[in-house]
């Protein structure tokens, strides 16, 4: 029987005790030069508005296919090349997968701007907390009120929750004084009697002067 080209080398048919031509099949396909790893296809990538720069630094990350489908999301929204960059080196240096992008994309929607979308990431709280802060956006607090409740959550300290400061909000109580119960830690079993309080005349000098601070 003739040579058998196979992989650059050339196989022939020797077979003791019954080798198959198939396990030599195998074998030659883990050699150097033989073994081919079908790499991501990132078209999606090309067409999404990224420029080359951040696609190919994307690339040298390795994403994945749904990677590359949560990046596209942020970027639609509105998030710039260089924050996308930046949202898959942060999953990578956790050693997490990158599956916010859509909770990143509901922030920007609902007006929370990107400065404030990109420190939410830096404290680990898109995925965790993002859609209460979403609807604290929505509700008219402003981001400055969403970041503070954001840096006490990663510290694990006492926050009121984005419906009782919506609900502070609706009573008539200032900005400046949403902001200064959350500074001062008022935890949310307290949101009921700040609510009664209100309703009984209390002005944001006299609740604010109940809740000193120190929580």
């Amino acid at each position: 029987m003739p040579p058998l080209p196979f992989c650059g080398l050339r196989l022939r048919r020797f077979a003791p005790h019954g080798t198959s031509l198939l396990a030599l099949f195998f074998f030659c396909c883990l050699l150097p030069g033989c073994h081919h790893v079908a790499q991501l296809d990132t078209t999606a990538l090309d067409t999404s508005g990224l420029d080359f720069t951040s696609i190919q630094a994307l690339r040298g990350m390795d994403v994945t296919k749904d990677e590359v489908t949560q990046v596209i999301g942020a970027k639609q929204a509105g998030l710039s090349d260089e924050d996308c960059v930046t949202l898959i080196r942060l999953a990578r240096s956790r050693k997490e997968p990158f599956k916010s992008g859509e909770d990143v994309a509901q922030l920007l929607r609902a007006g929370v701007s990107e400065p404030t979308v990109m420190q939410l990431a830096q404290l680990n709280q898109i995925s965790a907390w993002g859609g209460e802060a979403v609807a604290m956006r929505l509700a008219g607090l402003s981001d400055q009120i969403i970041l503070e409740e954001a840096h006490r959550r990663s510290e694990g300290l006492a926050v009121l929750s984005g419906a009782s400061l919506a609900n502070f909000k609706n009573v008539g109580m200032r900005e400046a004084t949403l902001l200064q119960l959350v500074r001062r830690g008022v935890p949310d079993n307290e949101a009921p009697t700040i609510i009664a309080l209100r309703r009984r005349g209390w002005t944001d000098a006299q609740i604010l002067r109940r809740y000193p601070g120190g929580h």
